[in-house]
């Protein structure tokens, strides 16, 4: 798998070129574009569920108690330690 060049020239020339102002604004840009795209990321419980209910020994039961723990940490948390 060949790596993508994300700094290529022509960026690296812009970058080169910035002033503070201008660097923080592209650096909050790339973030932002970053937190997207890690949000971005869905499950198909109902697909998951299926799945896991064709394993053979996997009860009605025992599947509730498996996609309660797939689900708790899907989700985010909201206690913060």
């Amino acid at each position: 798998m060949a790596k993508q060049e994300f700094l290529d020239r022509s960026l690296y020339r812009r970058i080169k070129g910035m002033n503070r102002e201008q660097m923080e604004a592209v650096i909050h840009e790339f973030y932002d574009m970053g937190a997207k795209s890690a949000e971005s990321v869905s499950v198909d419980m109902e697909a998951m569920k299926q799945d896991i209910g064709q394993i053979k020994g996997v009860g009605t039961s025992r599947l509730d108690e498996i996609m309660t723990v797939i689900e708790k940490h899907l989700t985010p948390s909201e206690e913060t330690e």
